[in-house]
C-alpha cells in the first residue's frame, strides 16, 4: 500500500483500472481517482446511470469484463467480490500489474491527506456525510468517501484541490479496517456482526483496535456504547460523545416530528442549541460525533448548527419515500438488530397509528446467527412481512429463509408477521394492508427498496383521486386481490382499485385515468369474470353506493336501478310491486351493470328484452341517455357498452298477481338448483354454439369431472368449471383451452368464452 501511495503522489498521472467499478465502494473510487488526475477506466458486468455520469467525467468503461480491458494499465483495483478467475483479473496477473483492493486504495488515498476515518458496526454512512457536510459548510473544504448516494453532497465521494482534510467511511466487514492510518478516527458502536468473516465478539475487537493504535490524531468515540468505550475510555487521545458525563454532550432533547433539537455542550461548557435535520436518538449520538469531529478540526459552532439544520440523510437511511396527510413511506439500510430497534424508535417518535414493516433478511449466515434478536426488535413495529433473504452472494443455508424470521417473533411476542417469499410481488400485499395513518417502512440493506417505491408511485395517483373529490365520493385501495370480486374466487390484483358513489364521481375517476394513460375497466360482483393471477393492470373501478345501488318505481310502472344493483335485488323489487317477468334474475350472482353490457339471461329471456332506457358514461367523457330502439342488443354483446359504461338503466315489466310470480321465482330456484353446481364458479363459460348448448356437447364429449389442479368442469352442468377450492388462474384458464382443443377435435367446432378474461398472466405493476 505504501508502494501504491508513492505512485499516487508521483508527478506522472497513473492510468488505474477498477474491475467492478459500477459498484458504490468502487465507484467512490474512481471518482477520487478521476479528481486527483489519474487516467481511470473501469469494467464491470453492467452498465449503471452511475457508470453513464463517470463516463461524463472522463472514466473509461467496458462491459462485460474482458482480459483486454486492463491493457496499459499502470495499477489494477479489484473490488472485493471480484473472483481470481475474472477475466480482467488474471490478465492484470498474468502481465505483471499490480493488483490491489478496495480498501488498499483508499488507504493510500487517504494517506495523502489528513485521514480522517469513520468506523462503527451501525451508522458509518450517516456520520460519514453528516461530517463531511459539516467541514464543506464551514469552509475547510474537505475531501470525501461515503458509502451512498448523499443527496446534500452530490455524489459519494469527492476530492478536493483544495482543503487537506479527508473523510472516509471505513469498512469493518472484511478485516481491512486495519489497513488504515488515520490523523483522526471515530469509533460509533463495535458489535457482534459479519460473522461470516469474524469468529466472534473479540475477534472483531482486534480489528477496531489495531485502528485506535495507528490512528495518529483524536480518537471519537461513543460512550453510550460499552465496546466502544472499552476500546477507547483509557486512551491518551481519546474525545467522548454521549448523553451524559462524555466530553460533547447532548441534553434538553426534543422531538419535533421529522427533526430533533437539542443543547450541545463540550466538557460542561454549553456550545450552542442546533436542530438536526433529521429525526431519532441513534442520529443525535452521529451527529454528536460530528460535531466533536468538527470542532477540534476548527469548526465554527455557529456554523455546525446552519448545517446540522440543513442535513437531510443519505440515500436509504431512513429517508422519506412518500408522504401525505394519510400515508408516510419510510426507507432504510438497516439490517442488523440493533439498527432495525433505532429505526423503529425514531418512526415511533412520528407518531404514526400503525407502523407496518416490510423487512429483507441480509444474508443466510446473519439471518441463522441473529434470528432470535430479530424477532425480538422487530416486535417494536405493529405489523411486519418478511421478504426471503437477500444471498448477497452468500450460498443458501438449509431450512433458513424469511419464515425464520417470522417463526422468530412468535416465540418474542404477538405481532402479526407474515412471509412473502417472492419480493417481485410483495408490494402487492404489503400495500393493501396500508390504513390511513400508517408509516410503511421498507427496511433491509438488499433491493427492498424495490417494493416501497412501487407503493409510493401508485399511493400517489390512488390518494390524488380520492383527494380530487369532495368528501368520500370516492374510495379505493392498492392492489385489491380480485378474487375477493369475482364469483370464481380466482385472480390477482387491481392495481387500482376505485369505488364512485356518484355518476359525477365515476366520470371524474374514469376521465382522470384516461388522460394519465391508466388502463380502466369497470366491473361489478364479478359474475361472468375471470382474472388472471399476475392481476390487471390500471384501474378497477367499482361503482357501488348512492346512486348506483338505489331501485325507485315511478307512476308510469317503470323500475330505476343503478348499475351496482344486485339482479337479484332487482327482481325481488319488482315482485313486491306487483311486476312480473323479472323472475330469472334470481339466480344470476351478478348487477345491472355486467347483465346490461353482456345482455345476460335465463329461461329463454334476456336483459335488453326488459331495457326502456340506458345511462351510461360516453367514451368522450359525457353522461348520456339512450332509448332502447337507439342500443344494438346481440347474445351475449352490447357493442355500445364495451365502449361506454353503464351508470343507470331503466326497466319494464308486467302486472301480475304475487302468486303467478311467486310461482315463476320459485319455478326459477328449483331449476337452478338442480341444473347448476353451487360451487364457486363464473357461470356459463362458453357461448352456446349453432350446433346448440354448449353445456350438452362438453357432456357428450365425456368430459365432466376433468380437472387442472383444483379446477374442475362441474359434473353437475358441463358449461361450469368451478373451483374446488384453492385454485389457480393458471389451472382454470387450462382446463378451458382443454375443452375448447377437444371440441375442435373430435366435433370441429369452435367453442367461444361466454366469461369475461382479464389480465396478465403475471404482474406488469
Amino acid at each position: 500500500m505504501e508502494k501504491l501511495q508513492q505512485l499516487l503522489l508521483a508527478d506522472k498521472p497513473l492510468h488505474i483500472h477498477l474491475i467492478g467499478v459500477a459498484g458504490s465502494g468502487m465507484s467512490g473510487l474512481a471518482l477520487l481517482l478521476l479528481g486527483m488526475g489519474h487516467k481511470v477506466s473501469g469494467s464491470d458486468r453492467v452498465t449503471t446511470k452511475e457508470t453513464e455520469r463517470m463516463q461524463s467525467l472522463g472514466l473509461i468503461f467496458s462491459s462485460p469484463h474482458t482480459a483486454g480491458a486492463v491493457s496499459g494499465a499502470d495499477v489494477v483495483v479489484a473490488s472485493s467480490a471480484i473472483r481470481q478467475e475474472n477475466p480482467a483479473y488474471n490478465a492484470a496477473v498474468e502481465a505483471g500489474i499490480p493488483v490491489y483492493l478496495r480498501a488498499q486504495c483508499l488507504g493510500a488515498i487517504l494517506h495523502t491527506r489528513r485521514g480522517v476515518i469513520i468506523s462503527g458496526t451501525h451508522g458509518k454512512t450517516t456520520t460519514s456525510s453528516m461530517a463531511a457536510h459539516l467541514l464543506r459548510e464551514a469552509g475547510l473544504r474537505p475531501s470525501h468517501y461515503v458509502g451512498a448516494e448523499i443527496p446534500i453532497l452530490g455524489s459519494n465521494a469527492h476530492w478536493s484541490t483544495e482543503g487537506d482534510l479527508m473523510v472516509a467511511e471505513g469498512d469493518e466487514s472484511d478485516g481491512t479496517l486495519a489497513l488504515y492510518h488515520p490523523e483522526h478516527a471515530l469509533i460509533l458502536n463495535v458489535e457482534a456482526e459479519h460473522l461470516d468473516h469474524y469468529r466472534d465478539i473479540e475477534h472483531i475487537k482486534e480489528v477496531f483496535t489495531t485502528l485506535a493504535d495507528q490512528t495518529t490524531g483524536k480518537l471519537i468515540y461513543c460512550a453510550q456504547d460499552e465496546v466502544a468505550r472499552e476500546l477507547c475510555e483509557s486512551r491518551s487521545n481519546a474525545i467522548s460523545y454521549g448523553w451524559d458525563d462524555a466530553d460533547y454532550c447532548a441534553r434538553d432533547i426534543r422531538d419535533l416530528r421529522g427533526t430533533s433539537a437539542f443543547i450541545v455542550s463540550r466538557k460542561g461548557e454549553v456550545l450552542g442549541d442546533v436542530e438536526l435535520g433529521i429525526p431519532g436518538r441513534h442520529n443525535i449520538l452521529n451527529a454528536l460525533a460530528a460535531i466533536a469531529l468538527a470542532d477540534i478540526s476548527g469548526a465554527d459552532f455557529s456554523a455546525i448548527a446552519r448545517a446540522l439544520s440543513s442535513f437531510a440523510g443519505a440515500k436509504r437511511r431512513f429517508e422519506t419515500k412518500y408522504l401525505s396527510a394519510k400515508h408516510r413511506i419510510i426507507d432504510d439500510y438497516g439490517h442488523h438488530p440493533s439498527e432495525i430497534a433505532a429505526t423503529l424508535q425514531t418512526a415511533r417518535s412520528l407518531k404514526p397509528e400503525r407502523i407496518v414493516v416490510l423487512f429483507q433478511p441480509h444474508r443466510f449466515s446473519r439471518t441463522q446467527l441473529l434470528a432470535e434478536d430479530f424477532g425480538r426488535v422487530l416486535q417494536g413495529a405493529d405489523k411486519v412481512f418478511v421478504t426471503d433473504v437477500y444471498p448477497a452472494s452468500e450460498a443458501p443455508i438449509e431450512g433458513i429463509s424469511g419464515q425464520t424470521i417470522v417463526e422468530a417473533m412468535g416465540r418474542h411476542g404477538d405481532v402479526p408477521a407474515t412471509f412473502l417469499p417472492d419480493l417481485d410481488t410483495a408490494h402487492h400485499i404489503v400495500g393493501n394492508a396500508l390504513l390511513a395513518g400508517d408509516l410503511l417502512i421498507t427496511l433491509g440493506a438488499g433491493n427492498v427498496h424495490e417494493a416501497g417505491t412501487k407503493i409510493a408511485r401508485d399511493l400517489k395517483i390512488l390518494e390524488e383521486i380520492k383527494g380530487l373529490m369532495p368528501g368520500d365520493e370516492i374510495e379505493g385501495k392498492l392492489y385489491e386481490p380480485m378474487q375477493r370480486h369475482s364469483t370464481m374466487r380466482v385472480g390477482g390484483p387491481a392495481q387500482f382499485w376505485i369505488e364512485p358513489h356518484s355518476f359525477y364521481s365515476m366520470a371524474f375517476a374514469v376521465n382522470y385515468c384516461r388522460e394519465r394513460g391508466i388502463p380502466v375497466r369497470v366491473v361489478g360482483r364479478g359474475s361472468n369474470l375471470l382474472v388472471r393471477d399476475g392481476g390487471i393492470r390500471g384501474a378497477v373501478i367499482h361503482p357501488t353506493g348512492g346512486a348506483f345501488t338505489e331501485v325507485a318505481l315511478s307512476a308510469k310502472g317503470e323500475i330505476t336501478a343503478g348499475a351496482g344493483v344486485r339482479l337479484k335485488k332487482l327482481a325481488s323489487f319488482a315482485g313486491a310491486n306487483g311486476l312480473g317477468g323479472f323472475e330469472w334474475m334470481e339466480g344470476i350472482p351478478g348487477n345491472v351493470g355486467g347483465a346490461l353490457r353482456m345482455n345476460a339471461g335465463a329461461m329463454g329471456i334476456e336483459t335488453f328484452d326488459q331495457v326502456v332506457r340506458v345511462t351510461f358514461l360516453d367514451e368522450d367523457g359525457v353522461i348520456r341517455t339512450r332509448e332502447r330502439d337507439e342500443i344494438v342488443a346481440e347474445y351475449r354483446n352490447v357493442t355500445e357498452l364495451r365502449r361506454n359504461f353503464a351508470l343507470q338503466a331503466v326497466f319494464k315489466g308486467d302486472p301480475d298477481t304475487a302468486e303467478n310470480i311467486q310461482a315463476r321465482w320459485q319455478e326459477s330456484r328449483d331449476k337452478r338448483k338442480s341444473s347448476q353446481p353451487i360451487q364457486a364458479s363464473a357461470g356459463c363459460t362458453f357461448k352456446n354454439p349453432e350446433c346448440g348448448p354448449a353445456g350438452k356437447l362438453i357432456d357428450e364429449l365425456g368430459l365432466k369431472g376433468e380437472a387442472v389442479g383444483m379446477a374442475m368442469i362441474s359434473e353437475t352442468h358441463g358449461n361450469f368449471v368451478v373451483n374446488q377450492g384453492g385454485a389457480t388462474a393458471a389451472e382454470v384458464l387450462e382446463l378451458i383451452e382443454s375443452v375448447r382443443a377437444k371440441a375442435r377435435h373430435k366435433r370441429g367446432i369452435e367453442l367461444d368464452t361466454e366469461i369475461k378474461i382479464l389480465g396478465e398472466h403475471t404482474s406488469q405493476f
